[in-house]
């Protein structure tokens, strides 16, 4: 298999928040690709220790990062971005958030594009990138791209997780979604999920709430209105090397949800 992928990443969304932002794509996503509403995160359900178990497929026990500090990794494991590049694969990041530029080894990259959330707001953040990732992709065709959008988990910092703001950012970050979508090539797979939930003001625990996550799947590869069932971040690096064309690092531990 050979395809293309666009992940993108919406933080801090529980998927207990998707029926009330009532965004119509998410409906059509279900419906035209596999999909799950109780995947599994890793803890402590953080954005960085997340990210970093989603792109090397262990637990943040294996790769170390268990806060928001980056520090190197004292065993290191390629991760999905080395193991792509290792097998001429081109990839992408458009991020808002500074602390993710640590998940690409220096070299791995063809391409990154970072508009700081904090600088600009996320709600500009969010639509510059998402214009900015469609644009690239139209004109480059990388193999691989990750898309990450920080507004929903701000929100939620700010105002509280299923607060009236947090499900409004449910929604425009759906909006953004669709876009990317429905504006890049027809072939390309397309993933979207989240690092973590969140309870309050907060998240890091092992309640529910911050360690369920949804993962949505639509490409030829899957099966549509299929359930994915035992699904956890960590099977998503696995699940894109499979749809590349590439084998997967011997250390990682996920599987493919393929």
């Amino acid at each position: 298999m050979n395809e293309k992928v666009l992940l993108i990443l919406i933080d801090g969304m529980r998927p207990d928040s998707l029926e009330r932002s009532g965004h119509p794509y998410i409906e059509q996503m279900k419906s035209e690709g596999s999909f799950t509403l109780e995947a599994q995160t890793v803890m402590p359900s953080v954005t960085l220790p997340c990210h970093m178990s989603l792109f090397h497929s262990v637990p943040p026990q294996r790769h170390g990062i268990l806060d928001n500090r980056y520090v190197s990794q004292v065993r290191p494991i390629p991760g999905l971005y080395e193991q792509l590049h290792a097998n001429r694969k081109t990839c992408a990041l458009f991020h808002n958030w500074s602390e993710l530029q640590d998940l690409a080894r220096p070299g791995s990259l063809a391409y990154s594009c970072f508009i700081s959330g904090a600088a600009h707001t996320y709600e500009v953040a969010n639509k510059r990138l998402t214009d900015k990732a469609i644009e690239y992709i139209r004109e480059e065709l990388p193999d691989f791209t990750f898309l990450y959008l920080g507004l929903v988990d701000e929100i939620g910092h700010k105002h509280g997780w299923m607060s009236d703001e947090y499900i409004q950012a449910v929604y425009d970050s759906w909006v953004c979604i669709e876009q990317a979508a429905r504006m890049i090539p027809e072939d390309y797979t397309i993933i979207v999920t989240s690092d973590h939930g969140g309870h309050d003001r907060t998240h890091g625990t092992t309640m529910p709430e911050d360690m369920t996550i949804p993962i949505f799947m639509r490409g030829k590869a899957f099966v549509p209105g299929k359930h994915l069932a035992d699904a956890n971040i960590i099977d998503i690096a696995p699940t894109i090397t499979q749809l590349l064309g590439v084998q997967s690092d011997k250390d990682w531990e996920g599987k493919c949800l393929e």
